[in-house]
């Protein structure tokens, strides 16, 4: 199993929750909540480990 810190912060123009993964270019996303934030980010890291990044 692997480990990634991710960075949470929310938007105050759109009051979105954005995240991302520092030092793992296009480990980024956001999303309405942080439960749903979560859940883009381990289908973003996911989808990167399998092409090769």
């Amino acid at each position: 199993m692997m480990f990634f810190t991710a960075v949470v912060e929310k938007c105050p123009d759109t009051g979105l929750y954005v995240g991302y993964v520092p030092n793992f270019p296009g480990a980024h996303t956001q999303a309405e909540t942080l439960d749903e934030l979560y859940q883009n980010l381990h289908e973003v890291i996911e989808m990167l480990l399998e092409g090769g990044e």
